[in-house]
């Protein structure tokens, strides 16, 4: 069972020590584990991954620690071994792991780790070959590097919520923990691939620490700049953007139906007016500009949505992007997944969940031509896999496994 498949992906043969929870972390070796990395997700009952305990449920019945679809999104592809970290033994349960792991991952509060006797310092001298990754709040130096938080958190300290807003209103934020999703993940996986390459040339690992503070900040250099360069604070973006206009989201025909409108050149400005019949107002010299256009942007918004919201919104779509304008149809999740592009790609999986039965993923968004990333299995049930990986990869007997069993060990 732990021997290679007879064609090979990317990581194939990479192991991962997954001390991951909730949202960047898992996200991260969820990626990992789709290129083919064995990665072994480490849980237990006393201190469960919270995600599962997070909605939507299957069948909207929130009975138990298995019926979570977000945590499952966030976790195929993965071993789950339950093991009590607040007990004695559990250390040397998990030494063993990283003795034959490539990569062990945290996204714990700043000294969690070096509690359990495994931070950087511990861990290089157990396997100098691993690379460490810790992927804490705000880093592990600075005068918040203890303070805690979640996806919502992040996004206001990065400055999301704060443009996320209209105009003398308060934020409204982004609608999801998009630093989660997008900017820790990303940051953190190149950093991974990178500290492999370089484990190639010089035979050892390294710690990798991300800040996902930082990693978000990283991706959203505007409002930064503005300041930097001109001592001004970029207010509230609403649907606007600085460099565009039109830029908004506009009514269509139907029961909460808009699309999405983006212009950012003259050319794309002319291509829009054809396909709206080239109406007169179009033509006065407020709009004759950019810099027109956004001086009177809320009047362009409103004669944009009084033309848009007597066309249907999948037919203007394909009529703009012809045409050469940045549209999009705003989806809602069964607009996504019924979404013909995304079918014909292979985007969606389905696979057979232990509790919840045929259950919907997202594969990772990276086609290789060569190394395809493979959906093989749904997320883990809490520990199914403890005693397969204790005795077929770590090398304990079945009454050793037993016996930590009963000691409470492996719970």
């Amino acid at each position: 069972m732990w021997q290679n498949n007879a064609w090979r992906r990317a990581l194939e043969g990479i192991v991962v020590c997954d001390f991951t929870w909730v949202g960047a972390g898992p996200i991260t070796t969820n990626i990992l584990a789709q290129c083919g990395a064995k990665v072994i997700k480490i849980e237990s009952k006393t201190k469960i991954d919270i995600l599962r305990l997070g909605g939507p449920f299957k069948d909207g019945k929130a009975e138990g620690i298995e019926r979570s679809g977000y945590f499952s999104n966030r976790n195929p592809n993965k071993k789950s071994i339950a093991l009590n970290m607040s007990h004695p033994k559990a250390r040397d349960v998990a030494i063993r792991l990283i003795e034959k792991s490539d990569i062990i991952a945290n996204n714990f509060r700043v000294g969690q780790m070096e509690k359990w006797g495994l931070g950087w310092e511990d861990v290089r001298k157990i396997n100098p070959r691993i690379i460490y990754v810790s992927m804490s709040l705000q880093g592990t130096e600075g005068p918040h590097k203890n303070y805690m938080g979640f996806g919502v958190n992040l996004n206001a300290l990065a400055g999301f919520t704060a443009q996320a807003a209209f105009k003398g209103q308060r934020p409204f934020g982004t609608g999801t923990n998009y630093t989660d999703h997008v900017a820790v993940p990303t940051h953190t996986l190149f950093a991974i691939i990178a500290a492999l390459l370089q484990r190639e040339v010089t035979g050892e690992g390294q710690l990798i620490e991300v800040s996902q503070l930082a990693a978000s900040i990283a991706i959203k250099p505007t409002d930064v700049m503005t300041y930097a360069a001109n001592k001004e604070i970029l207010g509230p973006l609403g649907y606007g953007d600085p460099n565009a206009a039109p830029h908004g989201v506009y009514k269509t025909l139907g029961y909460r139906k808009w699309i999405a409108i983006a212009v950012f050149t003259e050319e794309e400005w002319v291509a829009l007016k054809k396909v709206m019949g080239n109406p007169k107002w179009a033509e006065d010299p407020k709009f004759s500009t950019f810099e027109a256009r956004k001086e009177n942007e809320e009047e362009l918004n409103e004669r944009i949505e009084e033309w848009t919201k007597w066309q249907y919104a999948e037919i203007l779509m394909e009529k703009l992007v012809n045409a050469g304008v940045k549209a999009g149809v705003v989806n809602d999740a069964r607009g996504a997944i019924e979404d013909r592009h995304l079918i014909e790609r292979d985007f969606w999986v389905y696979l057979d969940h232990p509790v919840m039965g045929i259950s919907l993923y997202n594969r990772a968004p990276i086609v290789f031509s060569k190394t395809p990333v493979q959906m093989k299995s749904a997320a883990p049930l809490l520990g199914q896999d403890t005693k397969e990986v204790l005795t077929e990869f770590l090398g304990y007997t079945e009454e050793e496994v037993n016996e930590l069993a009963e000691e409470g060990v492996l719970t």
